[in-house]
């Protein structure tokens, strides 16, 4: 397919038109809810997607030639397509998605596997690759507004067809560098129109989209683009240049280095500027371009998600076409994204890209309801997203905990210092706000007149200055947020509609909407998705289980990961415990691996870290690391303590390699008690010596400790913190230490760590 220009007529190049079915009648006659006569098709006909045939009534433009077959001047006037009537049934027959078994998962990035098609469903959309997708979007979208970047205090709007364009000129880059099918790009840097297009170019091109974390140390990286096998590494400038530098030689699939901002202050073999490499596709043919994504199918793997498990090694999250394309059909459908052509979206893009929850806003939800994107500034976290969002205004909003946090303390910072009749003014408005707003959630929609007063005199100034003022879909996930933050916005007429999802499952599962969500609770299941809470206890609470289109295909060259994620039926099990109320909202109430989850939604598997400081310091005995819900990391420390040997109870005595390592020191202590009486100086500096060289080598400014505290008395079996296999009861540490950790967090303020707010599950 050649370079769209307006006016041309767009199509999905990979699905085949084929004489309708005997016995398919008008489009009205054949609804989900109006059986078939003996003789008609279903779509529960057949056990297996992978061989199933589909009936399809909307209008659907399709090319009857294959690529080899349709020449350029047939697709730019039209003349390749046919159009078929809404009340014409369409067999569209599927190009072997799937095994003869059912093969749900794999291992492999070039394997096909089968979709979790719902058979009982007709009007379920059919799958469709990310160019189809994209296709059908330029269709209806082609000349409105796709991406807005800010330069010298103007934005820069390109339209989708330009965008597509852009796309395959990236896409023909990489051919002509080499990239391999299946074989990864990765992609390293902060968001812009550049790492969309790389993104997209890679998965056209037959290669996978790898986002990397800005905050990814070199050995990071090396690990992410080793596995991938990455031919290709984009990154935004010199910074994120330099660790790919100190691990090139390492990396023998690598072939190229693109480098998307400023100027490269050196030339070297295989590095090209942005504008080189856009160049360097030119003579690449665009039929080449098209083979490729004729051959792609809805079932195979298009792009990696990296996420750490509870031990912390990174996994390849793999995400099929479908999984990218049906979830934004499903997602945004749910949430009441509006097409283009009714009302532009309008998203500010500003989180991770590596994240999922990032890329299916920012990107593929945006292709398919013909949303605009405007790019956040770097320093977005530092002080300047407020004043993108308020030029922007955008009309839907993701925000992790953290955010929201910051925006709460800030508002609570400035409300402090306000008069006293005006602080009285805002705290009646508050009373107001949340009492209106918790009604609605429970059905009264009716608004009082204080309520009306409350939102002229405060709700509508506090939404101007966010940038809020058409914003109608606040949203709040990838990490748990307080009760506090939530009924803080309610107060506020903000209300915040909480997402509930994994990377495992390409982003959300169970979604809140205006006319349907609780305080605390994640939602409702996207339709065509199905939960399953796994040996519930009494109260319902069971670990919860996700079904659906959504769901991943596995672990890149993980096998043993995949199972135990996924089960023989082909359910994902989440590791988190939840129960469903009496109107199936999902609450989640704890979780069943150790791995923390902090407010700003950085997954962190702690043993590593813990592990890490034990080793730099002989005289620690535990370590216990802090964080789960919280704004950062900190940590709990025993010492080496001599054993009470009828009762192992931990004594004030240091161990003798303890009383060495203080004398290494210039200490003098011999007993706990001395030391934390003292504030030893020289063993407080020499355990925050070791958390420094620790957290140097931490992957993501969020996976720092922050904070440290010395405990006088050592965890053991009888004093419960440690189970009989000499393993960290953690629930129970934190239950015991309760008000030592809380006071680490009293009054504090969220940690500037702008490059990374959340990572995957």
């Amino acid at each position: 397919m050649p370079r769209i220009e307006s006016g041309a007529v767009l199509s999905d190049m990979s699905l085949s038109l084929i004489e309708p079915a005997p016995g398919i009648r008008d489009h009205h006659q054949q609804r989900s809810d109006s059986p078939l006569p003996s003789g008609d098709m279903s779509c529960s006909d057949t056990a297996e997607f992978a061989e199933s045939t589909l009936i399809c009534n909307d209008v659907v433009r399709l090319n009857n030639r294959t690529v080899g077959e349709t020449d350029t001047e047939d697709l730019e006037s039209g003349m390749a397509f046919d159009e078929i009537s809404r009340n014409d049934g369409l067999q569209i027959i599927t190009q072997s998605l799937g095994s003869a078994g059912r093969k749900l998962c794999t291992t492999n990035q070039d394997d096909e596997i089968t979709l979790r098609m719902d058979e009982s469903n007709c009007s379920e959309p059919p799958p469709i690759t990310v160019h189809q997708m994209f296709m059908e979007s330029i269709e209806k979208y082609g000349d409105y507004m796709a991406l807005a970047t800010k330069h010298d205090e103007q934005w820069k709007k390109i339209t989708f067809k330009q965008y597509y364009n852009e796309c395959r000129d990236a896409a023909k880059g990489f051919l002509k560098l080499g990239l391999q099918r299946f074989h990864g790009v990765g992609i390293l840097g902060f968001n812009s129109p550049e790492w969309f297009i790389a993104d997209i170019g890679a998965i056209l091109a037959g290669g996978l989209a790898v986002g990397i974390y800005t905050t990814n140390s070199p050995e990071a990286c090396h690990y992410v683009a080793s596995d991938c096998e990455a031919d290709i590494l984009v990154v935004e400038n010199n910074k994120q240049l330099q660790k790919i530098l100190q691990i090139q030689d390492s990396l023998p699939h690598l072939k190229a280095i693109i480098q998307y901002k400023d100027e490269l202050k050196e030339k070297r073999p295989n590095l090209y500027t942005w504008a080189e490499f856009m160049q360097l596709g030119k003579d690449v043919p665009d039929s080449q371009l098209d083979e490729i994504i004729a051959s792609q199918k809805p079932n195979q793997c298009c792009t990696l998600i990296y996420t750490s498990g509870t031990t912390g090694s990174p996994k390849g999250v793999m995400l099929s076409h479908d999984n990218l394309t049906w979830t934004a059909y499903s997602a945004g459908n749910m949430v009441n994204l509006r097409p283009a052509t009714e009302s532009q979206e309008a998203i500010v893009s500003y989180l991770p890209l590596s994240h999922i929850a990032a890329q299916m806003i920012d990107i593929w939800l945006s292709i398919k309801f013909g949303g605009t994107t405007y790019f956040a500034q770097p320093d977005a976290l530092k002080g300047s997203l407020v004043t993108t969002m308020k030029e922007v205004r955008p009309t839907a909003f993701m925000g992790v905990p953290r955010v929201w946090e910051k925006m709460q303390e800030k508002m609570r910072t400035v409300g402090a210092k306000s008069s006293t009749l005006r602080r009285k003014v805002a705290s009646w408005a508050k009373d107001v706000g949340l009492k209106n707003n918790l009604n609605r959630m429970n059905g009264n929609r009716a608004l009082s007149f204080d309520f009306r007063v409350a939102n002229q005199l405060v709700f509508k100034k506090v939404r101007n200055g966010l940038g809020l003022t058409r914003c109608t879909k606040c949203y709040t996930g990838a990490a748990p947020i307080t009760k506090d933050t939530l009924e803080f916005f309610l107060s506020l007429n903000i209300p915040l509609y909480e997402l509930y999802g994994m990377s495992e499952s390409t982003g959300p599962h169970t979604v809140s909407v205006p006319d349907s969500f609780r305080i605390s609770s994640c939602g409702k299941v996207m339709p065509g998705c199905r939960t399953k809470i796994l040996n519930p206890d009494a109260d319902g609470c069971g670990e919860i289980c996700f079904w659906g289109r959504h769901v991943f295909m596995g672990y890149l060259h993980m096998a043993d990961k995949t199972e135990e994620a996924v089960d023989e039926d082909g359910w994902l099990h989440s590791g988190d415990l939840g129960k469903h109320d009496e109107n199936g909202f999902l609450y989640i109430t704890g979780r069943i691996k150790e791995l923390i989850i902090t407010a700003g939604g950085e997954n962190i598997a702690p043993i590593p870290i813990e592990d890490a400081v034990k080793q730099r310091l002989p005289i620690i005995s535990n370590a216990m690391l802090i964080g789960d819900k919280r704004k950062f990391l900190a940590m709990l420390l025993t010492l080496k303590c001599d054993v009470n040997n009828d009762t192992g109870e931990p004594q004030d005595n240091l161990t003798e390699e303890a009383v060495q390592f203080c004398q290494k020191l210039g200490s003098k202590a011999t007993k706990v008690s001395e030391i934390l009486t003292s504030r030893d100086a020289e063993v407080y500096a020499a355990i925050q010596e070791s958390i420094n060289r620790v957290n140097e080598k931490a992957c993501s400014n969020a996976q720092r400790i922050q904070k440290w505290l010395l405990i006088e008395k050592d965890f053991s079996i009888p004093g419960g913190e440690l189970g009989p296999t000499m393993k960290l009861k953690r629930p129970v540490v934190s239950k015991m230490y309760s008000d030592q950790i809380d006071d680490f967090y009293k009054d504090a303020i969220t940690p500037n760590m702008p490059d990374n707010p959340l990572t995957a599950k």
